[in-house]
């Protein structure tokens, strides 16, 4: 059979190699900035933009889908090629999405600072940035699907099997969540309210985990592991089962992110069970990932990629491990809500994810650019002391997570709360979080080793654009009879696809929908009504500061909870929330009873300086609120905007709004000048203060007062 003659395109993989090392110095270096203003709140330097509230989104962006969204990128360009003996369906595509895709990061550079947020955990990005995102999926979707189809390899490697799940899933999840009515240019809101929000985002947010996190990695664990070992992979089998077992079952996982919330019991039971199914098909993988090495464990002593391999798929088992522990309701009655979670996410994210970017990294570039790595030594440095951060990282987070969990829920003798005060709570774990600071300078300081170490290996060597290679056509009439019924269905990339999506479709289908068709799943109550357009204006404003990250708006039904805050949150108090601000992390008290428990006066001075109402707050003042004022003009448009996914206000009411706004706004005014404080009764904060009043106090107010 002759040999055809083809190149790799090794340039475009150069160019996403570079993207990724260039954003995960950055995004390290934004995680750092955030973790010091946990104890050393000034660190923003009184400047609105670089507030935790507002870099906290761009820390996570940066992180995911900059630092190693463009690490998937070149691992799947390099390995893709060299698996399927075909050179990428389309030059042209392949820089229209390099370049779609770092465009798409600087829009979220620029917009999160400035407070354009959504909200939503890892889809924080406006409207217009979904649409570019949809578009540039889509054409790397196109690149990839051709490519599979001009292949000169019948056989169809486990890596893209993964590839493939990746790609439908990521498009799945990224419409489905997108779903928002646009106000303005940078302003949305999600067409789903409340408990179904929750439910759709965190169907998305853990799939997000699963599927632009694990599984594309998953694939590029199975391609560089065995080239690094020089081993073939363990087995065949075993990774059927991974990969099939896996995409079934993660899609159904979400829910366990909102244990003990409003959201119904069954779609919480369905999220736990599949949970704790989870842990077989994810250890299925790291064992497999880890008996690759069998034969070749005395090469990990000296070989620096084997070693960032090795506690990569470690990492990625222990991770993997404590999400189905953590979705145990018992479990999770401790640890959420707590800086455990922070701990268990970045052991996946600098562990599995880092480790095997970095492992690939060394692997990669010595070959492409035809020399050695510059510094062995170097590597191995970067690997201990990478280790040492992860370390110093995570278990004084552990340990906080701990303290958070005992202190909020210790009553004394007495039945009372033994720390009342959430400060109590926050003071007590400030110094691990110096601790956690300290391990990611360490962690940062072994990226900017690797970053030099890859800099001058480069510059000792030659960079191949165009490397040469050959293989024979793939004879497409050819029948093959027999063989490994999972080899004929690699033989079919289209149907493969197809399956993958079906296996990915039924999970998200079975607990959203009767969501959504049920009406017992959310019951209403009558004097819960719309927000009134300041308050309205208040909420954004709270979205816009990132106020979520810290504060949650959700009481569980503990009595820790409900004697700290109130009454346990409702489903039906949420039916106007458009997005939900649950929140997942509470650095602060929880707020959703907060209405009417402090006057306006304390508020004021509150976002003034939180100091002055609270001694040892690490929340940052807000003081450009009160020299800022909200748009009018935008008013009209939230109205009607809210109007279209079914916020009852009346027809006609955004020409009347700001009346009603200016009224309470003058209210609000007129209180606080009564103890001498004179602020604009348009000003950002006045504005805060309504919609912080409001919270909770819905369910208070007799069913026969009416509000816009």
């Amino acid at each position: 059979m002759e040999l055809q003659q083809f190149k790799y395109d090794n340039k475009i993989v150069k160019y996403f190699v570079i993207a990724t090392v260039a954003f995960g110095l950055i995004g390290m270096l934004v995680g750092i900035l955030m973790a010091i203003q946990l104890f050393l709140p000034d660190a923003n330097l009184g400047l609105q933009f670089t507030t935790f509230g507002r870099i906290r989104p761009l820390h996570t962006n940066a992180v995911i889908f900059a630092f190693v969204g463009n690490a998937m990128f070149a691992g799947v360009y390099y390995s893709m090629q060299r698996l399927l003996k075909a050179r990428m369906y389309s030059d042209m595509l392949s820089w229209i999405h390099f370049w779609g895709w770092q465009l798409i990061i600087l829009a979220a550079v620029i917009t999160l600072p400035l407070g354009m947020t959504t909200s939503k955990e890892y889809a924080e990005l406006e409207w217009p940035i979904d649409i570019a995102i949809t578009i540039i999926w889509v054409v790397f979707g196109i690149n990839m699907i051709g490519t599979i189809l001009k292949r000169r390899e019948r056989h169809m490697y486990v890596a893209i099997w993964f590839y493939i799940a990746t790609f439908v899933t990521v498009a799945v999840l990224h419409v489905v969540n997108s779903f928002e009515i646009p106000v303005t240019m940078f302003k949305s809101y999600s067409w789903y309210a409340g408990v179904q929000d929750a439910l759709v985002q965190w169907w998305y947010g853990h799939n997000a985990v699963a599927f632009f996190l694990t599984t594309p990695f998953l694939g590029i664990m199975y391609y560089f592991l065995p080239k690094a070992a020089n081993r073939p992979v363990y087995s065949y089998k075993l990774s059927i089962i991974h990969f099939w077992s896996l995409i079934f079952i993660y899609i159904w996982a979400g829910p366990h992110h909102l244990l003990y919330t409003s959201l119904p019991n069954w779609a919480q039971s369905l999220g736990t069970v599949f949970s704790i199914m989870l842990l077989a098909p994810s250890w299925g993988g790291m064992l497999n990932g880890l008996l690759t090495l069998r034969g070749a464990w005395d090469r990990v002593r000296e070989d620096p990629v084997l070693k960032f391999m090795v506690v990569a798929v470690t990492a990625y088992g222990m991770a993997t491990l404590e999400g189905p522990l953590l979705s145990i309701k018992n479990v999770n009655a401790i640890a959420h809500f707590t800086d455990w979670i922070i701990a268990h996410v970045h052991v996946g994210g600098l562990g599995w994810n880092g480790f095997l970017i970095f492992g690939m990294l060394y692997w990669m570039i010595p070959r492409m650019w035809g020399t050695k790595l510059y510094s062995t030594k170097l590597a191995n440095t970067h690997f201990w002391i990478g280790t040492l951060g992860i370390i110093v990282y995570a278990l004084p987070l552990y340990t906080a997570g701990v303290v958070q969990s005992l202190m909020w829920k210790s009553f004394n003798a007495e039945g009372f709360l033994e720390y009342p005060n959430f400060l109590e709570t926050v003071t007590q774990i400030v110094p691990m979080y110096m601790m956690r600071a300290i391990g990611g300078v360490l962690y940062l300081a072994g990226a900017i080793m690797m970053a030099y170490n890859l800099v001058k290996t480069a510059k000792q060597g030659s960079f191949k654009a165009e490397e040469a290679a050959e293989a024979p056509a793939l004879e497409k009439k050819k029948k093959i009879v027999g063989g490994h019924w999972h080899s004929v269905l690699e033989r079919k990339p289209v149907i493969f696809t197809v399956l993958t999506l079906v296996a990915i479709l039924i999970g998200g289908i079975i607990e959203m929908v009767p969501t959504f068709l049920i009406k017992s799943n959310i019951p209403t109550i009558e004097s819960v009504k719309p927000y009134t357009p300041l308050e309205l204006h208040g909420r954004d404003l709270y979205i816009k500061e990132g106020c979520s990250n810290c504060h949650t708006q959700m009481i569980r039904p503990f009595r820790s909870e409900t004697e700290r805050y109130g009454e346990y949150s409702k489903a039906g108090e949420f039916v106007y929330d458009h997005p939900f601000l649950w929140g997942s992390k509470r650095t602060g008290p929880d707020l959703h009873r907060v209405g009417a428990k402090y006057n306006n006066v304390w508020h004021f001075n509150h976002m003034l300086d939180p100091n002055s109402t609270s001694p040892g707050s690490i929340m940052p003042p807000y003081a450009w609120m009160f020299t800022q004022s909200i748009d009018l003009d935008e008013t009209a448009g939230k109205i009607t905007a809210l109007r279209r996914v079914g916020v009852p206000y009346a027809e006609g009411y955004e020409e009347t709004a700001n009346d009603d706004l200016m009224k309470q706004a003058r209210e609000i005014t007129a209180d606080l000048a009564a103890s001498d404080i004179e602020i604009s009764e348009q000003a950002e904060i006045v504005a805060l203060i309504a919609y912080l009043q409001r919270l909770g106090t819905d369910i208070k107010v007799k069913s026969n007062d009416q509000n816009p």
